[in-house]
């Protein structure tokens, strides 16, 4: 029987119905509904802590912030400026770092000065709006011992000095 069967010549087209030929099938609502659910939402604005103690020198500050929410950040924008009365100059210019941390020490300021800060989030789906700003200011330079007015007696000393600052500073602590 199989001899037989395997000398018969045998169709192995298959037919289809013609609305099966050309059907296109509309994924628009999925792909819609796909790319919704994985959208995240654009961060909130984060808060920017006041200056610790110790968190200046001279020259550095170090400027701390967070996020009251449990957004998605790939990073933060700080940005800067030195607090002026004046109207804004190159030197007084805006400058805008980017930050993975919630914290960022900034270098090369100047001694005595007032900077105002404030910070962003970002991820990919957009940039948050802005912190509110907070003053920070840096040390003050050492002031410098005037030695030829150093004056001393038995019970008692007169020592000179001034300050190398552009800003009055508060007070200073002279030791023994």
């Amino acid at each position: 029987r199989l001899e037989e069967f395997l000398k018969k010549e045998v169709d192995l087209e298959l037919s289809t119905l013609p609305e099966f030929e050309e059907r296109a099938i509309d994924f628009s609502e999925v792909e819609e509904l796909m790319n919704s659910i994985n959208t995240i939402p654009a961060p909130c604005a984060p808060v920017i802590n006041p200056q610790a103690p110790n968190a200046a020198t001279g020259t550095s500050l170090r400027v701390y912030w967070g996020l009251f929410s449990d957004d998605t950040v790939e990073c933060y924008q700080l940005c800067y400026k030195p607090v002026s009365n004046e109207r804004c100059s190159d030197e007084h210019a805006e400058h805008t770092l980017k930050v993975k941390e919630t914290y960022c020490t900034i270098t090369n300021l100047l001694p005595n000065t007032q900077y105002e800060f404030w910070v962003s989030a970002l991820n990919a789906s957009g940039i948050s709006p802005p912190s509110e700003r907070a003053v920070y200011v840096t040390a003050p330079s050492p002031p410098i011992i005037k030695s030829k007015k150093i004056r001393s007696c038995e019970n008692a000393a007169l020592v000179c000095w001034e300050s190398r600052d552009i800003n009055p500073v508060d007070s200073y602590m002279v030791e023994l």
